[in-house]
């Protein structure tokens, strides 16, 4: 009987891994792979073990869920996916070369800029209101202009 327990409770594991990698080809994310990953290694360790209790076929579900998705990570760090647009997701980065409009004096060297429908803190030279300048970086959330 345990074996039949045991080929039971692989095939659920086996079909958890199943729906979980089909879950991420429906909603792509680069994150259920991983978990699909630890149930399938739960599953084939239930049938190497078919003693294995569900609470630790869960811990070490648990466990390899964990360890998966830090492998991905670094995986993903070491190996980035090429785009043909890398700054899409880097706003601040996007925005060096913009051309904007002083909203708030800039005095002192600190002030306020108009970037698209919203306004950003500035840093650079002194300019009134009104002043056309161009963004060269941004660093903490505030854009570092020059004269355009």
């Amino acid at each position: 009987m345990p074996n039949d327990f045991a080929t039971h409770t692989a095939l659920i594991w086996l079909a958890a891994a199943v729906l979980l990698g089909v879950a991420e080809l429906l909603v792509p994310g680069v994150f259920l792979v991983f978990l699909a990953i630890a149930a399938a290694i739960v599953a084939a360790a239930t049938l190497a073990l078919p003693d294995l209790p569900v609470a630790a076929q869960i811990g070490v579900f648990g466990m390899w869920s964990v360890v998966t998705v830090l492998i991905g990570r670094r995986w993903y760090q070491d190996y980035p996916v090429e785009t043909s647009d890398p700054l899409l997701n880097d706003r601040a980065r996007r925005l060096v070369g913009e051309t904007v409009v002083v909203a708030d004096p800039i005095v002192s060297g600190r002030g306020r800029v108009r970037v698209g429908d919203g306004e950003w803190p500035a840093a650079g030279p002194d300019a009134p209101i009104g002043t056309r300048m161009r963004i060269v970086s941004v660093t903490a959330g505030i854009v570092q202009v020059e004269p355009a």
